[in-house]
């Protein structure tokens, strides 16, 4: 019987975090949770899922949180940094089947970094933190490093010359928003 009783207490113990958890994302996000229906039926609707919005979605998203950067710029700048994130990530697999030069330790931690700071860059944006004009220097610097090193090895190598494109004009995105924040 008391084996039973560990058992049930055990399952209402993490049936009850997991509810504890919900209910605290909800309490955190509701704006987000609100205006966009979809997100119940679809939680890779969230600001922090990495799936591609499209310019319409991150802009109506924008204008319902109203703030300081609710306009099409940032929806643009969100969707870059999106994009920026995705070309990056292939690009790494991409150059480790490479191999040689494109598969270099520094090379691949920085597609890693800049990466990871497209997908923080947009999630901060998406949010309004009032950090974003930060995050967004940040990517802008990050970018241009990994565009002046994909340069370097690319080489004739179609995938990384395009990363190098997408990195610049995720450089330039994101230093226009850093540079409205400071502002």
């Amino acid at each position: 019987m008391r084996a039973i009783s560990n058992i049930s207490r055990r399952k209402f113990m993490s049936r009850g975090v997991s509810l504890l958890a919900a209910g605290a994302s909800m309490i955190m996000l509701p704006r987000v949770a609100t205006a966009t229906p979809d997100v119940v039926s679809n939680p890779m609707r969230m600001p922090g899922a990495l799936p591609q919005l499209s310019t319409l979605e991150a802009s109506r998203v924008a204008a319902m949180e109203g703030g300081h950067h609710a306009n099409e710029e940032m929806s643009k700048c969100i969707q870059i940094c999106r994009d920026c994130h995705a070309m990056c990530t292939q690009t790494i697999a991409h150059c480790l089947k490479l191999g040689g030069r494109h598969a270099t330790p520094d090379h691949i931690r920085l597609l890693v970094d800049c990466a990871q700071m497209c997908a923080t860059s947009a999630d901060y944006m998406l949010r309004e933190s009032p950090f974003h004009d930060r995050t967004c220097r940040l990517c802008s610097e990050l970018c241009k490093l990994c565009a002046k090193d994909c340069e370097q090895v690319a080489g004739d190598d179609q995938m990384v010359k395009q990363c190098v494109e997408m990195c610049r004009r995720c450089a330039e995105s994101c230093e226009r928003m850093a540079s409205k924040g400071a502002a």
